[in-house]
């Protein structure tokens, strides 16, 4: 598989990402990070607005689970059990095993699969390497740490080449 970087699509926030959207991909499985793409990682557990978006996911007969590197197992537990939804935790991104174990649990191929991420060399190498769309966010709480803020600087490339194969591909 590819070892890309450059994600399928942005988005700003993770409700850009629709079912009508997916469902024009043939996507039938949504498998996403959890810190910065759907909560900041201060943030405990999930709100009404990251409800509602999943449920109208669901709704849509978009399956959807969190795949995270997450060490801490504690908060995604906690986390995915208020929302009421599956994880693969320890997925080791950019490794391909966990966005392959989670598709194996829901019993969906790669072409059927997106990965919903703020990480290009986390989220979006693991999704390219395992053949699913690769979709990014921009990460909710922005860079904090001075790690962070090198981190999205060095981001800023591989997102501007997304950006104009998005404007040439409409």
């Amino acid at each position: 598989m590819p070892l890309s970087l450059i994600p399928h699509r942005l988005f700003a926030h993770y409700r850009e990402v629709t079912p009508e959207y997916l469902r024009k991909k043939g996507i039938a499985l949504l498998l996403s990070d959890l810190d910065f793409t759907l909560a900041p990682k201060s943030v405990r557990r999930p709100d009404a607005e990251l409800r509602a978006w999943i449920a109208e996911l669901e709704t849509s007969g978009i399956a959807f689970m969190i795949v995270s590197n997450n060490r801490s197992g504690v908060r995604v537990t906690e986390f995915c059990a208020d929302l009421g939804v599956p994880y693969q935790g320890h997925a080791g991104k950019p490794s391909t095993r966990g966005l392959e174990a989670a598709m194996e649990r829901a019993g969906v191929d790669r072409l059927r699969t997106a990965m919903l991420g703020d990480k290009l060399l986390t989220d979006m190498l693991a999704a390219n390497r395992a053949g699913v769309l690769a979709l990014m966010v921009e990460p909710l709480g922005g860079a904090v740490t001075a790690w962070q803020k090198v981190l999205h600087a060095l981001q800023a490339p591989f997102k501007a080449v997304c950006r104009r194969r998005m404007v040439k591909n409409g």
